[in-house]
């Protein structure tokens, strides 16, 4: 504690005085009997009480405005823990360091206390968490719409090397960020029947069930807290949560089901859809977030205009990605049915509100359901989705008159595989803008996924390349680089994101790469005790740190990484006399709980690594660790301590990418291919300072369409036949040789991914790097020329150009 004669200052002690009041009064602890998680609750309450201030001073001074709203709709929003972040934004570091300190406890003990909000699975949600954070910043009035899983993305532990699933438990205590909104209940249906005159657009749906989403509301502080806005979660609940007569006639069981049955809407992100069963529950979460959005919107629509006509004037909906794609129909099914508006003005309204950013070229990613299963779920917007088809088809028709072909393709119902719903066509139907999210992405759009939609609507498709929260990715999780950053640049660095570039003049400075490589070294440091502390495997801060941490999936090709590993260690093996760079290779990610080969790739790094962290024969000079159930706080952790960024996706694949953004500003070097922002990344920083390798998104391409086979490249290579012999063989899984005999007879095969096609110009990218590792003063003057380039990729700069071209939203600075 603070010595007796200190007088904290007076914001420090109002601070001070505030958590203790919390301890006291609503966690009802004395201070010496608090716990760590005591401390970060009783802290949180304090930060929040600060926002609500900040939120209800700006609620009334724009009472009576009627301000355009931003109503970003995500199935996921990966927040991550947000005490730092808030206390951050606000300004409120320090002074929440000191009044922690006077009473005897640290930032990080209560920071490390906060459970992770796992409520996404990767970029995706991430970018969404980025995007409301930004929207905050430049004080763009703005709600996001999701739901408040009970359990979010799974907890990850390995076993073996076997990826084991469990259930991700936030909320077990509460979460302390969140304001109940019981006053804001909407009830969502599902099933039943339709009736209606055919003589009129109007129809009545009368649901079989009824679910009710409750509102929770988590404030996001913008950017030195002078703007806030809403992350709105909906909670299912049963509108009875209890049968009693059921009950008291002893079916205890029965009496609760139609709770279970509504409550486990929210309870899982991702439940496995791999049966009838999991398929119906993602279509209710889908439609029932959805739902309860649209619902609130079109509520406070009425309140503040009086008319939902007006809709596109006062609020512009995004969806973020195919997950909100119902949100077409649903919007339609009110404004006819519930609002009593024509059908054709109905239309106008619903495309002049609504706009949709795709984030895959990947087929199977591009969400479709299943007639069958949306006629039982959801009938009454079959009926208006079947209106939405036939115009829309009339409409190419009086094009293209006679071109069946054009017609099957931009249906919104497909019948290669059954008859099923293409809610990805729906969007782009029912959109004023659709988007890509990298300038490669956006071109490819527009020549494979979307071509003839492209060939329709030529100037409906635009590009907003997706960037990141500095204060999250930069300020926060790299205190000693900003540090610098504001030495060296001042602090409009803060500020401004562009102010970057200055430090290209600073790159050959050795004294500021002396200082920029000791953060590194720190950071480093940092990152070594984790992974001893969650893998046992004791690494040298001194090696290449080359980090791979993203989602598990064969197009993202950990496998190539592995393979380039192993072929590195049987170089070591044979030639124990040469000058090698020592290298630690470390990998983190989560398959998704069906997904087998991507499960099977964790499980051969794990396998890789113990061969190879045991084997004297290497002398430490290579080590490789898998951090178990990587997400948010972890990649704090590591994204500050890379030294090499694997950015080695299938050209064409990768829609974007934000974990290369985040790495690179924190000065890795990236070894990728010309693939997603990567290749604007490369623009903006230079081609010369990023290891480029492999197949272009049009070679790849062209490979396909000729039947690439892998033992092309195979029996081309010096190297990749012994190390996938080796694998086959059983090397590294001598508990069972056949272990991987499938994995490499698929490489061996049709190899989609180009996993041997790109591995010889991979391998040598990765000699280039170790090579240059050794030249500390040139690779030092490449990180920090990395991070100079990295200005434009906030995602600030992203929210401008949506509010801008997209949502005609004015954007505050």
């Amino acid at each position: 504690m603070t010595p007796p004669d200190t007088v904290l200052p007076v914001e420090t002690q109002a601070l001070r005085d505030l958590i203790i009041r919390k301890l006291t009064y609503t966690l009802g602890k004395p201070v010496t009997a608090a716990q760590d998680r005591d401390w970060f609750v009783a802290t949180a309450l304090a930060v929040r009480d600060r926002i609500t201030e900040r939120f209800l001073k700006q609620m009334e001074m724009n009472r009576g405005k009627a301000k355009k709203h931003v109503y970003y709709l995500s199935l996921e929003f990966l927040i991550g823990r947000l005490l730092r972040e808030n206390a951050n934004n606000l300004g409120l570091v320090e002074e929440m360091r000191e009044a922690l300190a006077d009473l005897g406890v640290t930032t990080d003990q209560a920071r490390q206390a906060e459970p992770d909000a796992a409520l996404g699975n990767g970029g995706l949600g991430r970018l969404a968490a980025c995007f409301l954070e930004s929207m905050s910043s430049l004080a763009i009035p703005a709600f996001g719409y999701g739901i408040r899983y009970d359990h979010g993305l799974f907890r990850q532990i390995l076993r073996e090397g076997w990826q084991q699933e469990f259930p991700e438990d936030w909320l077990n205590f509460g979460n302390p960020w969140e304001f109940a909104r019981p006053e804001f209940r909407y009830r969502v249906g599902f099933g039943g029947e339709v009736s209606g005159d055919d003589d009129s657009d109007k129809a009545t749906w009368t649901p079989g069930e009824w679910v009710d989403a409750v509102a929770y509301d988590v404030p996001v502080v913008g950017w030195r807290g002078e703007h806030v806005n809403l992350l709105r979660l909906w909670h299912a609940q049963a509108p009875d949560p209890l049968r009693l007569d059921a009950f008291n006639s002893g079916d205890h069981h029965g009496a609760l089901a139609e709770q279970v049955r509504a409550e486990s809407i929210s309870k899982v992100l991702y439940p496995a859809d791999d049966s009838p069963a999991g398929q119906e529950l993602r279509l209710r979460q889908e439609y029932f977030f959805t739902a309860a959005a649209l619902a609130d919107v079109l509520r406070r629509q009425v309140r503040q205009a009086g008319s939902v006509e007006t809709l596109a004037d006062h609020a512009a909906i995004q969806l973020n990605d195919t997950h909100p794609a119902i949100a077409v129909a649903e919007l339609m099914r009110l404004l006819v049915d519930e609002y009593g508006l024509a059908w054709a003005k109905a239309w106008e309204v619903t495309r002049g509100t609504i706009s949709y950013t795709n984030h895959t070229l990947l087929p199977e990613a591009l969400e479709s359901w299943p007639v069958h299963l949306m006629e039982r779920m959801l009938p009454r917007h079959m009926q208006i989705i079947y209106r939405i088809n036939a115009e829309h088809l009339d409409g190419v028709r009086a094009k293209f008159p006679g071109d069946d072909r054009l017609l099957s393709s931009v249906s919104l119902i497909g019948e290669d595989h059954g008859r099923r719903v293409r809610m990805g066509h729906l969007a782009f139907v029912g959109s004023h803008h659709v988007n890509g999210v990298s300038a490669l992405h956006t071109g490819l759009m527009k020549q494979t996924v979307f071509s003839d939609f492209h060939r329709l609507f030529p100037h409906r498709i635009v590009n907003k390349t997706n960037g990141i929260a500095f204060r999250r990715w930069l300020f926060q999780c790299n205190p000693g680089l900003t540090s610098l950053l504001v030495d060296a640049l001042g602090p409009r660095v803060l500020d401004d994101a562009s102010a970057l570039t200055e430090l290209r003049g600073m790159a050959d400075d050795a004294i500021f790469q002396g200082r920029y490589a000791a953060v590194k070294r720190a950071n480093k440091e940092a990152l070594a005790v984790m992974i001893q502390e969650r893998t046992g495997v004791r690494v040298d801060p001194a090696a290449l740190f080359d980090v791979q941490i993203k989602r598990i999936h064969e197009y993202k090709r950990q496998l190539l990484n592995v393979l380039q590993t192993v072929a590195l260690y049987e170089s070591m093996r044979a030639h124990p006399m040469r000058d090698w760079t020592p290298v630690v290779k470390i990998f983190a990610g989560k398959a998704a709980p069906g997904y087998h080969r991507a499960k099977q790739i964790i499980k051969l790094a794990w396998d890789v690594a113990r061969v190879v962290n045991r084997d004297p024969a290497v002398r430490g000079l290579l080590k490789v660790a898998f951090i178990p159930n990587y997400n948010v706080s972890a990649a704090e952790v590591i994204v500050p301590a890379a030294d090499l960024s694997e950015q080695i996706s299938t050209a064409g694949m990768e829609a974007s990418g934000t974990g290369n953004m985040k790495l690179a500003l924190n000065g890795a070097l990236t070894i990728g291919t010309l693939d997603g922002a990567t290749v604007e990344m490369a623009e903006h920083i230079g081609h010369e300072h990023l290891f480029l390798f492999g197949l272009s998104a049009a070679e790849v391409a062209d490979r396909k369409a000729e039947g690439w086979k892998g033992s092309r490249a195979i029996a081309a290579s010096d190297t990749l036949g012994g190390v996938l012999d080796a694998i086959e063989g059983g090397v590294f899984s001598p508990d069972d040789r056949t272990r991987y005999r499938d994995l490499v007879a698929s490489l061996r095969g049709d190899d989609w991914f180009m996993v041997t096609a790109d591995f010889d110009s991979y391998l040598d990218a990765q000699k280039d790097a170790m090579t240059l590792y050794r030249d500390t003063t040139e690779w030092r003057r490449k990180a920090v020329l990395n991070t100079a380039g990295m200005g434009w990729f906030s995602s600030d700069r992203s929210i401008s150009e949506y509010a801008k071209e997209i949502w005609n939203v004015p954007v505050s600075r």
